[in-house]
């Protein structure tokens, strides 16, 4: 297989070696071309002719953002990785440049202690994100390659679908996230009786300003979760609540019954699949608390965070929707629960609300919601 060629974009000497050291390492990529501003960069595209972007955000005479622009204009199916800074302003900046089409982002090391944890860091996090992006890695069929431990089976009897009530639905999703949500949520009626609780592996403060910036695109309130707080079936009372990355530790989000109520709770369990907060987790306390009433969502993401938690939903006789392939940033979550045989219904991302709102049995959409961990 050939190399991946990466065109590194930052206007800083000492993030480009960095991140041109630590890359070049890998077997499976080669540097393109380095740039010290998006000017310079698209000068160098035609004739380096690489296959993904890293792009800084602030840089002088074009920044990435106009830098993004170009590109999209000139080169649409050019893969981009936004490369930016852990903080306010970088965040806002990351999300307007998800939206206007790069592909994903990953934020640079800060107070990661040495250099050989900041190149640790560039390598767990954005070499996945390049080669999934660039090879757009997905799980082979489960008669080839079936998930670990998780064999594909019948699914065991119980009523169908028609006939039982949905009492939450719970959302998955990582790579592709944001924008996946934006699409999603607003397809959602506003009169859906039941919470949606929602991990999406995020940095800490990028979950806060995801939940506003849902709650614009939606039109449904959407903030962090706190732990303790009940889960209601009215969304004007509940909101949407994501699944927070507080500091000094991420800590993973789970529903919890107590007699008749369902709190939130958290915890700084160990990682699960490499995340916390991890899908697994809340799917898996779905599973419990709400049994056959639970329906889940896995959307676009990389690896198999979900897959666990999938299967456990299907134990208990609860339903499962996944992303379709063609849909998906990166088909790896949504794509190992159907290769291992767990999802009910495998569907285009404008498909997905609709579907929710057909099983939730509520009218059809007449304003927007939305609703998560």
């Amino acid at each position: 297989m050939a190399k991946i060629r990466i065109l590194i974009v930052d206007d800083a000497v000492v993030v480009r070696r960095m991140l041109a050291d630590c890359l070049a390492a890998d077997p499976d990529i080669e540097i393109a071309g380095v740039a010290a501003n998006g000017r310079i960069a698209l000068s160098m595209i035609e004739q380096v002719n690489p296959q993904l972007v890293t792009l800084d955000i602030e840089m002088p005479v074009m920044d990435g953002l106009a830098t993004l622009a170009a590109i999209r204009k000139l080169y649409p199916r050019l893969a981009v990785i936004m490369f930016s800074t852990l903080t306010e302003r970088g965040a806002t900046a990351t999300f307007e440049a998800l939206a206007r089409g790069a592909n994903d982002y990953v934020t640079k090391p800060a107070n990661v202690g040495s250099v050989g944890a900041a190149l640790q860091q560039i390598r767990d996090e954005l070499i996945p994100k390049i080669k999934a992006l660039c090879w757009r890695i997905a799980p082979a069929p489960a008669s080839v390659n079936p998930a670990p431990n998780i064999p594909a089976r019948p699914r065991p009897e119980f009523k169908p679908a028609s006939q039982r009530t949905v009492s939450i639905v719970g959302i998955g999703v990582s790579t592709g996230g944001p924008n996946a949500l934006a699409a999603l949520l607003p397809g959602l009626t506003r009169e859906l009786p039941v919470p949606v609780a929602i991990v999406q592996h995020m940095p800490p403060l990028f979950t806060r300003l995801l939940a506003e910036r849902l709650t614009l695109v939606s039109g449904f309130p959407t903030r962090e979760g706190a732990a303790g707080e009940l889960l209601r079936a009215d969304p004007e009372d509940q909101g949407a609540v994501l699944a927070n990355r507080p500091r000094p530790g991420a800590k993973h989000l789970m529903v919890e019954r107590t007699n008749e109520e369902v709190c939130l709770r958290t915890h700084e369990g160990p990682l699960e699949n490499s995340c916390r907060p991890a899908v697994d987790v809340l799917f898996r306390s779905i599973a419990a608390a709400y049994g056959a009433r639970a329906l889940v969502v896995i959307l676009t993401g990389m690896g198999q965070d979900g897959l666990r938690g999938c299967e456990a939903i299907r134990e208990a006789g609860g339903q499962v929707l996944a992303q379709d392939e063609a849909s998906s940033v990166v088909w790896g979550m949504p794509g190992a629960v159907v290769a291992a045989g767990l999802a009910d219904k495998v569907l285009p991302l404008s498909e997905l609300a609709a579907e929710i709102n057909r099983l939730v049995a509520v009218k059809a959409p007449t304003a927007l919601t939305a609703s998560s961990p």
